[in-house]
């Protein structure tokens, strides 16, 4: 998970920062109408779940793992011989990335990146279509970052929602860090989005209460 405003809003004391730091939470998103999400930091810093593997195996190298935090799926998918690099604005997550054996670059991915336009699969994953809080603004940029037969692996909301707004990171203490702008998206919002874009959800899977899709152009001969 990355935040993204573009810019990172993680100080060095931010509780974020710090979960990232220690590898472990507790840290919550604390969303703009109170309410609290916990972040799964311990899943970050983990060997793939199986859900995630099923992420992986429809991974087609060269991979962009857009705010990879720590770097779990990045690593996962080099051990498999697939050319991936992870994406997070975050220092301390690409730091954690390389140091574990990945490949990152400490950029947003509004920022100009290596490959533009020849990645054959992109992930938004652990919620990161939430990213810079405009899922269409962002849907579009990865479009851009995509070969024309690229795909988007997109991990929707489990629930069925559409939010905009602010969030920031609190500890367990109330310790909040600055504000970003945030958004979530459950799957049939996701599928009106891409309609918009004129993307064709080319797969979508469950896996518990992990929800999947995944996002390609569709054809002209499609499109109207």
């Amino acid at each position: 998970m990355t935040t993204d405003g573009h810019r990172s809003p993680c100080a060095s004391d931010d509780p974020y920062a710090l979960a990232l730091r220690a590898g472990h939470g507790p840290v919550y998103l604390r969303l703009a109408d109170g309410r609290r999400i916990a972040m799964p930091v311990h899943r970050w810093f983990a060997p793939p779940t199986v859900a995630d593997e099923s992420v992986l195996d429809r991974c087609v190298g060269p991979v962009l793992d857009v705010g990879c935090g720590p770097g779990r799926l990045c690593r996962a998918l080099l051990r498999r011989g697939v050319f991936a690099l992870g994406v997070d604005v975050t220092p301390r997550a690409a730091a954690h990335t390389v140091a574990l054996g990945g490949i990152a670059v400490c950029r947003s991915v509004f920022d100009r990146l290596p490959a533009e336009g020849g990645w054959q699969t992109l992930l938004l994953i652990d919620g990161n279509i939430g990213i810079g809080g405009d899922p269409r603004a962002l849907l579009r940029r990865c479009v851009q970052l995509t070969a024309p037969t690229g795909l988007l692996l997109v991990e929707a909301d489990p629930e069925d929602v559409e939010e905009h707004g602010t969030a920031r990171f609190e500890d367990a203490h109330g310790h909040k860090g600055p504000p970003f702008p945030w958004a979530r998206l459950g799957a049939p919002a996701l599928h009106r989005v891409a309609e918009d874009l004129a993307l064709g959800v080319a797969d979508q899977w469950v896996h518990g209460h992990r929800r999947f899709l995944v996002l390609g152009r569709r054809s002209p001969a499609r499109r109207g």
